[in-house]
């Protein structure tokens, strides 16, 4: 994987998109790099009924991307810009292992996902069925003290693409799926 993923502590910043075509279109024309495009990502996401992840301000998940093959164990928190992966071999291992361990897939979540760099920062594109677009701007550090000045430069890199304070979408995605489904 990429250097770009390297670090305990992401800083990044979502938005709502309304064009996703212009908005490639224009990190295209800046130089952007393709990662990997339109990629199906599944996660399953994983909590102990007993002692709920949730409260600890932790997210737990099994991440499967196709068709880039890519699987990845994935522990967010407990700060919200603290990022844990590790790539994995079986996917079904490891839910079985989490399983054991007395965890429960209570959610799981399809979406499709571009991932380009552009300088140091890797700019996200995705789609949630029946929710919409977003576009997110990270950069990792292992160092909790950058996130600031990090966050800030996602910031400044956002506006150049027209996105403000006012449209950052602070909820995850996992918390947009379930706000999803409660609706219906």
């Amino acid at each position: 994987m990429s250097n770009h993923f390297v670090g305990k502590y992401e800083a990044e910043i979502k938005f709502k998109l309304l064009n996703h075509q212009q908005f490639l279109q224009q990190i295209m024309a800046d130089g952007a790099e393709i990662f990997t495009e339109n990629n199906t990502e599944t996660d399953y996401f994983f909590d102990n009924p007993n002692t709920p992840l949730a409260q600890q301000g932790i997210s737990m998940s099994v991440r499967e991307m196709w068709p880039s093959g890519i699987k990845l164990w994935i522990v967010k928190g407990p700060a919200t810009s603290e990022c844990k992966a590790i790539d994995i071999d079986d996917c079904n291992h490891v839910k079985s292992m989490l399983s054991t361990l007395g965890y429960q897939c209570h959610l799981t979540t399809t979406k499709t996902r571009s991932i380009y760099f552009l300088g140091e920062a890797h700019i996200t594109i995705d789609h949630l069925a029946d929710i919409g677009w977003f576009a997110e701007f990270a950069i990792m550090t292992d160092e909790k003290s950058q996130l600031p000045e990090l966050n800030q430069q996602m910031m400044l890199l956002a506006r150049q693409y027209g996105f403000t304070e006012t449209l950052i979408e602070r909820r995850s995605y996992k918390q947009i799926h379930q706000a999803h489904q409660n609706a219906k």
